[in-house]
């Protein structure tokens, strides 16, 4: 689902927009996919992507949901320690990436291993308050639903007005989601996504933090 007034939704964090993820076979169109390929406008986009001696693995695209014509891919280290060492903005070690509308790729240049291809729903408008009691595998605006209620998550997020847009939640995830023999890429935890907001758009998505219990 897109939104008019998207502004509206992030400003009085009332309300949140809910996504689910679901067997690719029960249904083709949705907002996006976490596992599988990465999107086919990353292609030629390696160097882009991999930093250094580290290479990334994707994770997930949505259909940026106040930009139609825009997505928004998460990309994680292959090595667990990197991220897990590098869990706070503006140190995070996930790659956030805003790009035009892209089909899944048929080279599997990025594909997640530990990963099987869901799709991810429509979004769904629920109250934030009630949002806080129920599962769900992203959400957008509203208020984060924390696992460590620790200001230092917030510091450099805030000095740069940088403000909550979604959080991915394992907590969401299908049993079909995560192959045999392979873990929970944030430990049965959840990534949260910062941005800054102007007055009528989005800039600048950012992996602010992640957290586990």
């Amino acid at each position: 689902m897109t939104m008019d007034n998207p502004m509206h939704i992030l400003a009085q964090r009332k309300e949140s927009i809910l996504y689910y993820a679901e067997s690719v076979l029960s249904k083709e169109q949705g907002a996006g996919w976490i596992g599988g390929n990465a999107p086919a406008f990353f292609d030629d986009q390696s160097d882009l992507i991999h930093g250094g001696n580290h290479k990334y693995v994707f994770y997930l695209c949505l259909v940026h949901p106040f930009k139609p014509e825009s997505m928004i891919s998460i990309f994680i280290p292959e090595d667990y320690e990197e991220y897990l060492e590098n869990n706070i903005y503006p140190n995070c070690s996930i790659k956030v990436m805003e790009h035009p509308i892209s089909m899944e790729s048929v080279k599997a240049l990025f594909t997640n291993p530990g990963l099987i291809k869901h799709t991810i729903s429509d979004g769904e408008l629920s109250s934030d308050e009630k949002s806080m009691d129920q599962s769900f595998l992203i959400k957008v605006g509203g208020n984060p639903r924390l696992i460590q209620n620790e200001d230092y998550y917030f510091t450099k997020l805030k000095e740069e007005s940088l403000s909550f847009l979604f959080q991915v939640d394992e907590e969401g995830y299908p049993e079909t989601l995560i192959q045999e023999d392979y873990n929970y890429p944030f430990g049965f935890g959840s990534l949260y996504i910062f941005a800054k907001m102007g007055t009528t758009e989005i800039q600048h998505p950012v992996a602010g933090f992640w957290q586990f219990s």
